[in-house]
Parts: structure tokens; C-alpha cells; sequence
């Protein structure tokens, strides 16, 4: 009986599967990276807002303190967006002529709220709380990132689940004093781990990686 397949069939064949597999390899990790994308992760991305508000110089150059205007970030899940007061307690007084600052002077006559764009938007089925970290000594920049050196804010991380639960599984390299929650410069000292298998302790910091932790 005559060969049907000519002899260079077979290795066309294992040609073929080769380039399948990684024709399909490389497209699972174009996805992936893609997935992990500024664009998708929605990092390093500033925000367009009514009124362009630089933390950079309310917070490192005139030393504002988060909670100044985050009023509630210490005893209620949300950690509270600045009335129109607030903002005009000072530029009521300066750059009062300030054309970027017209939103908050209509704001102000008006009663109406400005509308910001949310930056660090979670879903809805995500439940977070503000105040429980902050009590438990995770700092502002852990999450959010060094605001004081943004001029526009952009999310900092990638707020994934995988990210959540490193922190979740070992808060011990997380961790830190509670009067230092607020410093944005704050650099973990040599000994984080030691300080923060105490400060778990003291805290009493549990590791909780139950679905229904945030998911309700």
C-alpha cells in the first residue's frame, strides 16, 4: 500500500501544535498584561475634577493634615469628601479672585456640592471601611499612595483582590504605630517585622480572609 501522508507531514504537524500552544500562550499573557494595564487597573491615571486640587501643595507645602478635610476617615467607613466650608474657610480670604476656583465660589453661593470624579472606585459588591484600617494602623499611603507628591491624585494601586489579601495574610510587613498613620513620609524601620508581629499583637489584628469580609 502506497504512504498517503508525505514524510514531512509529521513534522509539519508538530510544527503546528508548537505554534498553536505558543500562539496561545502568548495571547493568555497579552491578557494578563493587559488586564494589569494602567488603562484597565485604572493607575497612574489623574482625573479630571471640577476644580484641579493639588494635594502635593496642600499637604507637603502647607502641611495640611488629611484629616482636615477626610473628616471622618477615623470613625466611619467612609473617609468623607470636604464641604464647600471647608475649602472656603481659607480661599475665602485668599487667591479669592482665582479663576480655577469659580466651581467652589459658585459652589459656595449656589449651596450646590461640587461633583469630584472618584478616583479609588471599588464595586459594589466590595465593602470597605475606613475607620477599621486607620484604627489598626494602616497608613493613608499604603493604600493611596504618596498624595502628598501628587499634584493631581491618580489610584496608586491596583485595588485587586490579590493585592487586598497580601495585606490581609501578612499585615505584620503593613503595619504600623498609630501616631504615624497620618505621616505620609513614614519609611518602615529595619525591624518592620518585629515591630509588626508586636503591633498585630497590640492591636489585635486579625487575619481575616473570609469571602464575606468584604464581600456582603
Amino acid at each position: 500500500m502506497s504512504q498517503i501522508f508525505h514524510p514531512s507531514t509529521n513534522t509539519l504537524s508538530k510544527v503546528s501544535i508548537v505554534s498553536v500552544v505558543l500562539l496561545l500562550g502568548g495571547l493568555g499573557y497579552g491578557l494578563l498584561a493587559l488586564n494589569r494595564s494602567p488603562y484597565v487597573a485604572r493607575t497612574k491615571i489623574p482625573f479630571d475634577q471640577p476644580v484641579p486640587f493639588s494635594h502635593k501643595h496642600h499637604v507637603a507645602g502647607l502641611g495640611i493634615d488629611c484629616r482636615y478635610c477626610h473628616t471622618t476617615v477615623e470613625r466611619t467607613a467612609s473617609a468623607g469628601m470636604p464641604t464647600t466650608e471647608t475649602c472656603m474657610s481659607c480661599h475665602s480670604m485668599i487667591w479669592t479672585n482665582a479663576p480655577m476656583l469659580e466651581p467652589v465660589r459658585q459652589s459656595w453661593a449656589t449651596g450646590k456640592s461640587l461633583e469630584w470624579t472618584r478616583v479609588h472606585d471599588l464595586p459594589g459588591f466590595v465593602y470597605f471601611n475606613h475607620s477599621i484600617h486607620v484604627n489598626k494602623g494602616i497608613g493613608c499611603a499604603s493604600c493611596h499612595g504618596r498624595v502628598d507628591q501628587m499634584p493631581l491624585v491618580h489610584q496608586e494601586n491596583t485595588l485587586y483582590m490579590e493585592w487586598c489579601l497580601d495585606c490581609h495574610r501578612h499585615p505584620e510587613k503593613h503595619i504600623r504605630p498609630r501616631d504615624k498613620v497620618f505621616e505620609m513620609a513614614y519609611q518602615p524601620p529595619a525591624n518592620q517585622l518585629e515591630l509588626g508581629a508586636k503591633l498585630v499583637k497590640e492591636y489585635k489584628v486579625q487575619k481575616l480572609t473570609d469571602c464575606y469580609t468584604c464581600h456582603r
